[in-house]
């Protein structure tokens, strides 16, 4: 989490894009912050594509200069060896330059998705999927890497070998070159289909697996009640369904894996069979089209399996390109959310204003629900500073959300949540920590060590303040106790249940926040514990404005109000 946000701070990348981006957008702007970088890709391709079109011919004038009875150039062997070795070196500098900005891109995109979550509304981030919304960093930005790493300017590259290979051809060959441009568009079309079947299977295998995958933990989990129903041979059945479609998807996959290197090699040896019988006939016609010298012969053997290289990988080329639109498609869905609006700077001075006669919390007439499910109806009441109270009634009726509403997590649909007279939603991040401190059933743990726990990466909450938080909390004497004390890496076994709930108030306190938002804390405890628990939450509330949420009579705060559900 600390290098997930200190990268995200440092990113150049990320700092020069603007707030209201698209995909594209940023792809323009990648190249031109990167404008050294995208140059040396371009003369990467072009050299590469020139490179690899000379050997050949170089080699052809000394297979006829040999024919003719002339001497061999060391220059001109010289001059093959260079040209071979410059073609690799091209070639390898463009994958390797087109992965390093495809990296630059992602880097980008991912630093530009995070400040944007950063910045939703809280309807917005609360209708986020964590399934969809890992996808979106992960697999949809991986697609965009792909678009330059394997995709358009890897297309680009193979279409212009193509075209160059086929207009040096014309020039030795034209005989040659009409059979190859009949040949191509079913070579094409072979390899597309070939490739669209190998992804179906892969895709198929991959389902069967994870479903293989699944059926073992779940088998394990309701193992009882498996042995309870006699139900062994079913469960056994339906894991080889799974791995007998696996095996048939791999299969299929081996198939046209197998079948498809034959078809291209055999192509190959015809095209240049065919072209070698033409070009040794006696008939002047067809020499016209397919005579040449046994250099030329060579070159056009080298061509021939050079140009069936570049058609294979255009299909997945293609492929690839159709993945990467869907993928940006997704992106831009995201990045056109709604976006938090500004806070006025009076806001913020109200907000920090400690003599103001206004409730400390205040609903006014709030409604508010999940899609059609309305939790709270016209839901009124007040908070005066320093008091606390404690929200009570049956699950369901909405006191979760209540808490959810002061912290601005959610906006109400109608009526208002008021801090100080000011709506809550429009409290600024910097500033909602030092207003609120938040304490739930169970503690969430973050990588690093157990000072991290409790001052959450917050440079502005020094030692001893988180100290002094622990020491409130009783909590400051188990800590020094561990092998490096506050440095000590958190693990889940470090502390007991009612030590995490108490590290949960110690975040909360460490920041000297102004309220305390109890959520259920003493719901898993036991009654020794829960005294503990609640001696500390005592000390740490002493003069602050609380809200607890509490099913237990024991663990109630001041005055209760009671929540009516709908």
């Amino acid at each position: 989490m600390r290098h997930c946000l200190r990268g995200v701070t440092h990113r150049k990348e990320a700092r020069s894009m603007k707030r209201n981006l698209r995909v594209k957008t940023m792809i323009l702007d990648t190249i031109k912050i990167q404008r050294g970088l995208f140059a040396a890709i371009l003369f990467a391709v072009t050299g590469a594509i020139i490179s690899a079109l000379l050997p050949p011919l170089v080699l052809a004038r000394i297979i006829d200069g040999i024919a003719a009875g002339d001497e061999v150039s060391a220059s001109f062997l010289l001059l093959y060896f260079l040209l071979l070795a410059l073609t690799g070196f091209l070639e390898a500098a463009r994958e390797g330059l087109l992965t390093v900005f495809g990296q630059k891109m992602t880097h980008a995109l991912r630093s530009s998705l995070m400040e944007k979550f950063g910045r939703l509304t809280s309807d917005n981030v609360n209708r986020q999927e964590p399934g969809m919304l890992v996808s979106r960093f992960v697999g949809d930005v991986d697609t965009v890497e792909n678009l330059f790493t394997s995709g358009i300017v890897s297309m680009f590259a193979d279409a212009c070998k193509i075209i160059s290979i086929l207009a040096v051809i014309w020039f030795r060959n034209r005989g040659l070159t009409f059979v190859l441009l009949v040949l191509l568009p079913f070579l094409f079309w072979f390899t597309r289909h070939v490739q669209k079947n190998m992804l179906s299977a892969q895709i198929e295998n991959r389902r069967a697996v994870g479903r293989a995958s699944g059926h073992v933990p779940e088998t394990l989990h309701n193992i009882r009640t498996i042995h309870c129903l006699k139900k062994e041979a079913y469960m056994e059945e339906q894991y080889d369904i799974y791995i007998g479609r696996s095996y048939q998807a791999m299969e299929r996959t081996n198939f046209y894996d197998a079948i498809y290197s034959p078809v291209i090699l055999t192509l190959n040896a015809a095209v240049v069979a065919v072209v070698m019988l033409l070009s040794a006939s006696g008939n002047k016609n067809v020499l016209m089209l397919f005579g040449m010298s046994a250099g030329t012969a060579v070159a056009v053997i080298n061509y021939i399996s050079q140009i069936f290289t570049p058609v294979e990988s255009l299909g997945m080329e293609i492929q690839t390109i159709q993945s990467a639109i869907a993928g940006i498609h997704r992106i831009n869905e995201f990045f056109a959310l709604e976006e938090r609006t500004e806070n006025p700077a009076w806001q913020m001075k109200q907000v920090d204003t400690d003599r103001t006669p206004l409730p400390f919390v205040e609903f006014k007439d709030v409604t508010f629900g999940y899609d059609e499910h309305t939790v709270l109806q016209h839901l009124s009441f007040s908070v005066m500073d320093g008091e606390q109270v404690t929200l009570a009634g049956r699950t369901g009726a909405g006191k979760s959300t209540i808490l959810r509403l002061l912290l601005g997590l959610y906006e109400p649909q109608s009526g208002a949540v008021l801090i100080h007279g000011v709506p809550a939603v429009a409290i600024p991040d910097e500033k909602r920590r030092r207003m609120f401190g938040y304490v739930e059933q169970s503690f969430h743990m973050v990588p690093g060590t157990v000072r991290d726990q409790i001052t959450l990466y917050d440079a502005t909450i020094s030692d001893e303040a988180a100290q002094m938080a622990a020491r409130l909390t009783g909590l400051d004497e188990a800590i020094r106790e561990l092998e490096k004390g506050y440095d000590t890496i958190c693990t889940p076994e470090l502390f007991s249940q009612g030590q995490w709930q108490l590290l949960s108030i110690t975040r909360a306190a460490a920041a000297n926040p102004r309220m305390l938002l109890l959520d259920e804390i003493t719901a898993n405890l036991d009654a020794k514990t829960e005294a503990a628990v609640l001696d500390a939450l005592e000390r740490v509330a002493n003069h602050r404005t609380v809200i607890s949420i509490s099913h237990r009579t024991s663990a109630r705060l001041g005055q209760v109000i009671q929540i009516e559900a709908n």
